[in-house]
């Protein structure tokens, strides 16, 4: 909260006018807008790079993403005909959903990017081995956004190492809280 003062002349007389702004801290993004995570994609990938791209989404589906009903734990994204297709996503159809719009839960969806992201998305996977896959589905100004991530696939003694890494992190955070706490 800020106090604005400032004065006017009135007829001879200097009468002061204080303002109270009330000011909020710029939000950064608020959890409530993001639709579903993929948990799994740090575990199993390492992510070179990460990017927003739009969907293309029917009617229901808006609804059933407002409601929650998202999933992209198993989906990754391919890129056919000079497109980028998600594949592997499901989205859970509300039941009061219209009884004449057939649903199709697992449908290929389209991925909206621009040409030359297409093209250098194209040329990583196929000369580089990366792969394309979904990190995090959101909301961004009432359109519904996907992160991507272009991800290499770690081994199985990485997937040690990083866990190995979390643990001793998590460990040292416990031994400085009990240092701290210690203390007098």
């Amino acid at each position: 909260m800020r106090k604005l003062s400032f004065f006017i002349q009135h007829s001879a007389r200097h009468i002061q006018y204080d303002i109270l702004i009330f000011m909020t801290k710029p939000s950064q993004e608020s959890s409530a807008s993001i639709i579903a995570l993929n948990r799994k994609a740090e575990h199993q990938y390492f992510i070179e790079k990460r990017l927003e791209a739009g969907l293309a989404l029917l009617g229901w589906e808006v609804k059933s993403l407002r409601a929650g009903q998202g999933q992209i734990s198993e989906s990754y994204v391919i890129i056919r005909k000079g497109e980028a297709e998600l594949l592997g996503s499901v989205i859970t159809p509300l039941l009061s959903a219209s009884s004449h719009v057939e649903s199709e839960p697992a449908r290929t969806r389209r991925v909206l990017l621009h040409r030359r992201e297409i093209d250098l998305l194209q040329g990583l996977i196929t000369r580089k081995g990366y792969t394309l896959i979904p990190l995090r589905l959101y909301w961004k100004k009432g359109f519904a956004k996907i992160e991507l991530g272009i991800a290499k696939g770690k081994k199985q003694h990485d997937k040690r190492a990083t866990l190995k890494e979390k643990e001793w992190k998590r460990h040292k955070e416990r031994l400085s809280r009990k240092i701290s706490r210690s203390k007098p």
